[in-house]
């Protein structure tokens, strides 16, 4: 017909656009015209939309604006914080059959509104399928029916503030918020812009499944600063993150100091290997890396390893299969600009392009792969945004996995052989926290979701991410203050002033210049030494004053030993935590005395430690085999040189150096107020997961860790703050 606009089904398969939906516009756009197309906070069980707030626009994938979110102020986050604390009284009264029963309902809820949130997710541009999340309700619906039975000792951690960066998806927002009430805590959102939409719609629904008014509260604003302000507010417990690392970094150093305990979870940052053996099925590898690399939006950024003896295979299939490929739409218009500048520089070294297709202007790029680069350049170690994957290669198996492990970052891995001995050997090798064989980016809320190095300090996902919502009863929290005036820059480093008593006769004391680094007693490399004084005053004896290259040359003994005692069987380390033991008994008599002239307690008592610590030790022996998952009495035992190293000296000063070292992943701190808040801002970049106990405040409070207690979860709580978890998907027929 003449003048008609139909498009012929020729027309359609040229093109492959999107149709319009029929039913889903109409069932969004009701729900965003029923509240005028402005979305206020979710605050004590309803919406709320203040007329004197500023408000940030929400665009679909073509920048045309969808609707406006209203921006908080201080009030409103006094006001959630306020709502949330009397739903967490409500609702942490519940029986766990009454919570399992409102997140059992909220999946039946998300299934009879499928449609609205598939549709909001695809307007705010966070897509996901609505059966995902009914999964996640159900799972969490599971855990919080049984967490009396199988947690009894522990107790939810109370208010907890979820804040997620703007391209966080709502899954992994989910992640943080089922869990936390599950669990029975009250939860304040912090959306970013593109998760904005749906979880506002989301605490709608679990309104209408059952949950009290103000267990979840959804505030909106700037993610960062408006966490950090959610974060102070006193009635708020715990603070977990999700997104990007640059927003997490601003978030810990605004946070540090106001007494909160926080986890990070850096996916969006991490950069991740596709790793392609010799030994693949290699039509299935590209067809992976297809699927992986070219999408709108990744979870994570990707590196392309493939072996050198099938390097020329697999780039003429890549030409093969991308060939003819759609340019894809950039999130904005300025990650063109860092996609040109990296494809630019690039070529300067040496790079060659695979491209779909000649690239155009505006926010479109066509698939890209940048192949013959060097494992140190920029677009490896960051790959910028968009369809743009970089391609390394490797000579040997074992070359592929150092590649694999040269990134800074541990999120995920996805390796492609079939030979199923290599595919284990290299994702035992791998340090990261999920590996996929043959297949990639395979979620489910059973298995945990472990960041290690640069992506994360905590565990999300299956029973081991529940631990991050809760705390032991008799476990001390963190003290609620403002931070201290420090300047992060000088911490530590000023000299150390000690008192000699008058009259000391040096010749009197023996000195002592080593550390116990290595396996061995070793000078300190910084040459000096401070006082260990007695109760009254007296000087027992001169120890090493460490500092920055003692850390050093600890970690260095560490990194050598550490891959071989994780190698050894349980049976392996648990006789050598016995040898300990037996070796601290065999001289009971002689630590007693030394703790009783240091300490000054009486004999009994120091004896009573004594003791206390060659049960704790044969405790661990005992567990070594049967959880699964690591002074010259350590020299006498048969404890591996370097695992163990013992450095003296100012505290702040080595707090300091410790903090600032990127192979350590963990640190345990017993010390002032100044050096937890020093560790809050410092440890988020190098990343470091933080296990903090503020000494002051609890002598004052008398609520410190009862050390001395025999109850099963104080060590479930050590065995836990001392691993980390990985995931294999192995894919079965």
């Amino acid at each position: 017909m003449a003048g008609t606009s139909a498009k012929t089904v020729h027309d359609i398969f040229q093109n492959m656009e999107y149709g319009p939906s029929s039913t889903s516009t109409a069932t969004a756009q009701s729900w965003l015209e029923k509240h005028s197309r402005i979305l206020g906070f979710f605050i004590d069980g309803k919406f709320s939309s203040p007329a004197d707030r500023q408000t940030q626009d929400v665009t679909d994938s073509k920048a045309a604006v969808v609707c406006s979110t209203v921006c908080a102020k201080d009030e409103d986050v006094a006001s959630a914080a306020s709502s949330a604390a009397g739903g967490f009284k409500t609702w942490s009264e519940l029986s766990c059959y009454q919570r399992a029963k409102v997140l059992l309902k909220l999946a039946s809820v998300l299934q009879r509104h499928s449609q609205c949130v598939s549709e909001l997710c695809e307007l705010s541009q966070s897509s996901v399928s609505p059966a995902v999340l009914i999964r996640l309700a159900q799972y969490y619906a599971s855990w919080a029916q049984l967490r009396d039975t199988l947690m009894p000792e522990w107790i939810p951690q109370g208010v907890v503030a979820v804040v997620v960066s703007d391209d966080c998806s709502i899954y992994f927002l989910l992640l943080k918020v089922l869990p936390a009430l599950a669990m029975g805590n009250a939860v304040i959102v912090v959306p970013g812009k593109t998760t904005a939409l749906p979880a506002l719609l989301l605490a709608q629904l679990f309104m209408e499944a059952g949950i009290p008014a103000g267990v979840l509260n959804v505030v909106t604003g700037s993610e960062a600063s408006l966490g950090a302000k959610v974060a102070q507010n006193p009635q708020v417990n715990y603070l977990t993150y999700s997104g990007r690392q640059q927003t997490g970094e601003a978030l810990a150093k605004a946070v540090a100091g106001w007494g909160v305990p926080m986890s990070f979870s850096l996916s969006l940052s991490s950069v991740c290997p596709f790793i392609i053996f010799d030994s693949a099925d290699l039509d299935s590898a590209v067809d992976g890396v297809i699927e992986l690399a070219f999408k709108k939006k990744r979870d994570f950024q990707w590196v392309l390893c493939v072996q050198e003896s099938v390097l020329d295979i697999v780039v003429a299939r890549l030409k093969l299969r991308m060939n003819g490929m759609k340019c894809v739409p950039l999130a904005t218009e300025a990650d063109r600009n860092l996609i040109d500048a990296a494809v630019q520089e690039a070529q300067q070294q040496g790079a060659t392009l695979i491209q779909s297709c000649p690239p155009g202007t505006g926010a479109l790029y066509p698939p890209t792969v940048l192949c013959g680069l060097a494992p140190s350049c920029e677009s490896v170690m960051s790959p910028p945004p968009g369809p743009v994957l970089p391609l390394i290669s490797f000579r040997s198996s074992a070359e592929g996995v150092t590649l694999g492990n040269h990134s800074p970052h541990g999120q995920a891995a996805s390796i492609w052989t079939e030979d199923l001995t290599l595919a284990l050997e290299s994702a035992k090798s791998l340090c990261v926290g999920s590996v996929w064989v043959n297949c990639h980016s395979v979620m489910d809320p059973a298995l945990p979701l472990c960041g290690r190095r640069e992506s994360g300090n905590c565990t999300d996902g299956g029973r081991e991410g529940l631990y991050q919502f809760l705390r032991l009863s008799h476990s001390p929290s963190l003290p609620h203050s403002s931070p201290s005036p420090i300047n992060y820059a000088d911490f530590g480093s000023a000299a150390s002033k000690f008192m000699i008593p008058e009259g000391f006769d040096p010749s009197s004391v023996p000195r002592f210049y080593s550390q116990f680094v290595g396996g061995q007693l070793r000078k300190a490399d910084s040459g000096c030494s401070k006082s260990v004084l007695a109760p009254g005053g007296a000087v027992l004896a001169q120890c090493p004053d460490g500092g920055r290259k003692d850390v050093r040359n600890a970690v260095e003994a560490a990194i050598k030993v550490q891959p071989g005692w994780m190698k050894k069987s349980p049976v392996a380390r648990s006789q050598s935590l016995y040898s300990l033991a037996d070796g601290l008994d065999k001289r009971r008599r002689d630590l007693a005395v030394s703790i009783q002239t240091q300490t000054g307690i009486s004999l009994e008592e120091a004896e009573k430690e004594v003791q206390l610590s060659i049960s704790g030790l044969s405790d661990w022996a005992a567990r070594c085999d049967k959880e699964q998952g690591g002074t010259p009495v350590l020299q006498a035992s048969d404890i591996p040189g370097g695992l163990v190293s013992i450095i003296t000296g100012g505290r702040d000063q080595l707090t300091q150096a410790l903090a600032n070292h990127s192979v350590i992943q963990s640190i345990w701190y017993w010390g002032s107020k100044e050096g937890c808040q020093f560790l809050q801002y410092s440890c988020v970049s190098p990343l470091k997961r933080l296990w903090l106990h503020c000494e002051e405040e609890e002598e004052e409070r008398e609520a410190g860790q009862n050390w001395t207690s025999s109850n099963p979860s104080l060590q479930e709580e050590l065995w836990r703050k001392a691993v980390v978890w990985k995931s294999i998907w192995i894919p079965t027929a």
